[in-house]
């Protein structure tokens, strides 16, 4: 499948080919490309093609074919020959012989068989590494290429505040910032230069902030929240990565669906920001305006709203387009034009991945990119950047092989290979059937460690993640109190819930409290897992917490309680070695918090980037710093900063301003630190957040090596919707701080903006150049 360069610009041949087709197509066949048909629709028990299926839904063409390998459970090279078959009979058997764009879901890789699982994002947003993600995204590019997928339906755009949301395990976490440089990372390298697989840009907009932390439910924000939290990402992902797709959210923003909001899909996404991309439904939400939200009469009602409003295709399969737009335009409803226009979208996001040249892939070849050691590589070492060492009292950790003798593995997260995935991990979406998994456990690293150091591994589960059975402490406490250091293994279990509320399920061994559907009241841990870490705490053995679970954790007790604790969030198929690799000191941990981490649900909202009034204000019980701030990360050494400078103290609106630092290791081990940039206005005119990250910087130091961290900031970067809401950087005083966390400041430094300017939305500025170098 070859992909054409030709970005479309007017007269191309891409857009007289489109025009041309256009042309000659039916109403019927036009209306067609809007719509899709899935895996279960098309594919029999056996794993074949549904002759009568296909000719029912494929007559007219099709935009997309929804989740062919994923959802129809194929291996890859099934997947390649299932995907060749049909876009062979769409070419052959079609008047217009029109391809499909095949998508799947990606989230944390290929969501389906064989596909390789990378930890879950909000573990990749802890190794603040946009250019690590963009190698993982590049490893799942060339495994849905080889099965014939051009578009996929990942990343997660959302900006988590609301930790009861399940979702926000798929999330790059709390900053608008770190989740847009992240996600632009994840586009860079799912996309390519363009001949890649499209992403989807999801869920636009405001999903994470749905009332209650629930998901689907309404979002009422502010204009100037809704801009500068929760859609700054989306804009910087399409006019930096140009992203080639968007997905509506499920929400209502004050009423209004977002998919059938004109003004959120057309005016802002396509007219202000420029987007010529698709903006495909998230799966069902056209047919919901009728269902969920009441706001349409009838499937029809439904269709024309969401199409007018700027929604091109339906997914996952075509329920309230088709037919119903065609009625729609017939019955004077709907004008003609709005169908051809979102035709035409679709049909030059075809041209574009080549799939009108050749749609075809190589099923001998499918395989290939699949199990292999690079894959394999590219996931261990994520898994390991992602460890987030939370603390480390007497500095217990790393673990001295030559002083210990025996080590105690309780707790349920310790020894299965599903609770390593995140809701969109193919064994997490289907937990029902019996998926085949080459996973490590945290026990497996473990035993090989104690083979290779020589000692002896007590293991006990002690309890389930969610059952309330407490008959296996004993037989944990007992192992503990034999060993030299207990590491207990807690956290939630995710996947993806769409049954129906049953309360009861929380008494179950193992049911999902993270995932999409599955929203919480309550941040502890999970069951009686919190118990099971006190009963072994009792035993008087050191007690490292490893925390296996996309869900921020409320850990106050255990925080106080136990020496020493590690955040491995969801670290995919090659966790376990990830976990033990840190535990055992073959890696220093280099993680650092993408979200604050509370000490109770009851702090929410607890951000690092509130404004003054929320960020001080204390209740009764508890005061209003989190447990953990945004941007906490240990490490096996210590580092040092100096001074901050900057290039001058007096910025124009129009100019930009250098801050500099130097970062020294002063320990005696290898390590790396993110090195993060905050600035601060002293008195504007409004309320705004206490500070806000405008830059970051990993950077590894040998011990005892000093680099120097630049970060070049442009004043756009300041700017802020002013009372006009316009987009303005505003004159005054400035701070700009320095550390390593948003709690943690090392250095400070002040500066003012001379002038107010409004900035032109073509030429902002929305990320920070930096540059290290050495320092002799």
């Amino acid at each position: 499948m070859q992909a054409s360069s030709d970005r479309g610009v007017n007269g191309t041949p891409t857009e007289r080919r489109v025009a041309a087709l256009l042309e000659e197509m039916t109403l019927e066949e036009t209306a067609a490309q809007l719509g899709s048909v899935n895996a279960d629709k098309l594919i029999d028990e056996n794993g074949e093609l549904d002759d009568e299926a296909v000719d029912e839904h494929l007559s007219n063409g099709i935009g997309h074919l929804t989740r062919i390998g994923g959802e129809g459970s194929l291996s890859p090279t099934e997947a390649a020959e299932r995907t060749n078959e049909l876009q062979a009979s769409l070419r052959d058997e079609t008047r217009l012989g029109i391809p499909a764009i095949p998508h799947e879901e990606c989230l944390s890789g290929y969501m389906g068989p064989e596909g390789t699982t990378f930890p879950q994002m909000i573990g990749m947003a802890s190794t603040w590494s946009p250019e690590l993600l963009e190698s993982v995204t590049d490893t799942i590019r060339d495994q849905l290429e080889a099965i014939g997928t051009a578009h996929a339906l990942s990343p997660v755009l959302d900006v988590a505040r609301d930790l009861r949301w399940g979702r926000v395990e798929e999330t790059f976490g709390e900053d608008p910032y770190l989740v847009a440089a992240m996600a632009c990372g994840y586009v860079d390298g799912l996309q390519g230069d363009g001949d890649g697989v499209s992403a989807t840009l999801k869920h636009f907009v405001g999903h994470s902030a749905g009332e209650g932390g629930k998901n689907r439910s309404s979002v009422n924000l502010g204009r100037r929240e809704l801009r500068e939290t929760h859609m700054f990402p989306f804009e910087a992902a399409i006019r930096t990565a140009d992203a080639e797709s968007v997905m509506n959210a499920y929400h209502d923003i004050d009423g209004v669906p977002c998919a059938s909001d004109e003004w959120l899909l057309t005016d802002v996404l396509r007219g202000e920001w420029g987007f010529d991309g698709t903006v495909v439904s998230d799966y069902y939400s056209v047919e919901f305006l009728r269902s969920e939200h009441g706001v349409a009469a009838d499937e029809r009602e439904a269709g024309v709203a969401a199409l007018e409003a700027g929604v091109d295709v339906e997914l996952p399969y075509t329920d309230c387009y088709g037919e119903h737009l065609v009625d729609a335009v017939e019955a004077g409803e709907l004008a003609e034009e709005t169908v051809t226009e979102a035709a035409r979208r679709v049909l030059t996001a075809k041209a574009r991945k080549g799939l009108l040249d050749d749609s075809t892939v190589d099923p001998e070849t499918a395989a290939e990119p699949f199990g292999t050691d690079e894959a394999r590589a590219v996931t261990e070492r994520a898994a390991r950047e992602s460890m987030t060492l939370l603390k480390n009292e007497g500095d217990l950790l790393p673990l001295v092989s030559e002083e210990t003798d025996s080590v105690a593995v309780v707790g349920p997260k310790a020894d299965d290979a599903q609770e390593l995935m995140g809701d969109y991990a193919y064994p997490a979406h289907y937990p029902e059937e019996e998926v085949e998994l080459e996973a490590t456990t945290p026990l497996d690293a473990v035993h090989e460690r104690s083979d290779e150091y020589g000692f002896e591994v007590l293991y006990e589960q002690g309890c389930t993640t969610t059952g309330p059975e407490t008959d296996e402490f004993d037989a944990a406490a007992n192992a503990a109190a034999d060993a030299d250091v207990a590491l207990a293994f807690v956290g939630a279990r995710s996947a993806v819930d769409f049954s129906d509320s049953d309360k009861e399920r929380v008494n179950k061994p193992s049911v999902a409290t993270s995932g999409e559907g599955c929203d919480v009241v309550d941040l502890g841990l999970p069951g009686v897992q919190r118990d099971l870490v006190e009963r072994v705490h009792e035993t008087g053995t050191p007690v490292v917490v490893v925390v296996v679970s996309g869900k921020p954790h409320s850990l106050e007790w255990i925080a106080e309680t136990v020496p020493a604790v590690v955040q491995a969030w969801l670290p995919g198929e090659r966790g376990g070695e990830g976990v033990a690799a840190t535990l055992f000191g073959e890696h220093n941990p280099c993680g650092h918090l993408p979200v604050s981490i509370p000490r109770t649900v009851g702090q929410l909202p607890v951000h690092y980037n509130r404004k003054p009034n929320t960020a001080n204000e204390e209740y009764v019980y508890t005061e209003s710093d989190p447990l953990y701030p945004f941007g906490h990360g240990l490490s096996y050494t210590d580092f040092e900063y100096g001074d901050l400078s900057l290039s001058t103290d007096e910025l124009p609106p129009a100019g930009t301003i250098t801050a500099a630092v130097t970062v020294e290791n002063t320990g005696d081990t290898a390590g790396d630190d993110v090195v993060q940039l905050y600035a601060s206005a002293e008195n504007p005119d409004q309320a705004r957040p206490v500070q806000e990250l405008v830059g970051f910087e990993r950077v590894s130091l040998e011990p005892g090596e000093t680099k120097r961290v630049s970060f070049e900031v442009d004043a756009s970067q300041l700017a802020y919707h002013d009372r006009d809401f316009d987009l303005t950087v505003e004159a005054g005083p400035y701070e700009f701080r320095v550390g390593h966390s948003a709690a943690e400041v090392a250095a400070t430094a002040t500066f003012e903006v001379t002038g107010t300017k409004e900035v032109p939305r073509t030429s902002r500025t929305y990320f920070t150049e930096t540059d290290v170098a050495n320092v002799e």
